[in-house]
């Protein structure tokens, strides 16, 4: 479906160059005497190269739909992973490298993702934004350390280190950020 450049927008998946981009931003701006133009950063869909373009607001851009589907993860056999869709039961395996290596280390067993696809062809993965995980290892906190100004390092339940409160010991559940891999706060449950 094509558009004019003016009303592209952050998240929007456009073709060009036979590729597929997600605008990371767009901004409009008129110079003077001039036409207006949209600046606007492209990041690619399968490999996150960047890519900068400005066009003129009244340019025709080519939007794509992405199909967003549910999946629900499975196991992990070496760098693959086995998720089935939840509406037919197909299982579908997808490697490391399209899932990426960070995201990757929060999938959990049973874990619902929504798979973007063009044409068939799985081309992201999107986990939950936050996952409960539970603390196996955590430095002793110093006596005299307060909260706001120190955190420690912790080891979680998948393998994963990131810095916690002093408050934070072994056996705690903490909610922690799949996009970030930090510490949010304590799980409730």
């Amino acid at each position: 479906m094509k558009i004019d450049a003016s009303a592209v927008r952050q998240g929007n998946i456009i073709e060009l160059q036979g590729k597929l981009w997600r605008v990371a931003k767009a901004e409009f701006g008129k110079r003077a005497q001039a036409a207006a133009v949209v600046q606007v950063e492209l990041r690619n869909v399968i490999d996150g190269y960047k890519l900068n373009e400005r066009w003129r607001s009244s340019e025709q851009i080519e939007v794509v739909r992405l199909e967003q589907r549910d999946f629900q993860y499975l196991f992990r056999e070496g760098d693959a992973f086995t998720f089935m869709d939840q509406q037919t039961f197909e299982q579908i395996t997808l490697d490391r490298e399209l899932i990426g290596d960070e995201p990757s280390k929060f999938l959990q067993d049973g874990m619902i993702v929504s798979i973007e696809s063009h044409d068939e062809k799985p081309i992201s993965v999107r986990l939950p934004e936050k996952v409960k995980l539970r603390v196996v290892e955590a430095d002793a906190t110093v006596k005299g350390q307060t909260a706001a100004a120190s955190y420690k390092p912790a080891l979680l339940e998948n393998g994963v280190r990131i810095l916690v409160p002093p408050h934070i010991e072994v056996g705690a559940r903490i909610v922690v950020s799949t996009s970030e891999g930090t510490y949010l706060e304590r799980a409730k449950d």
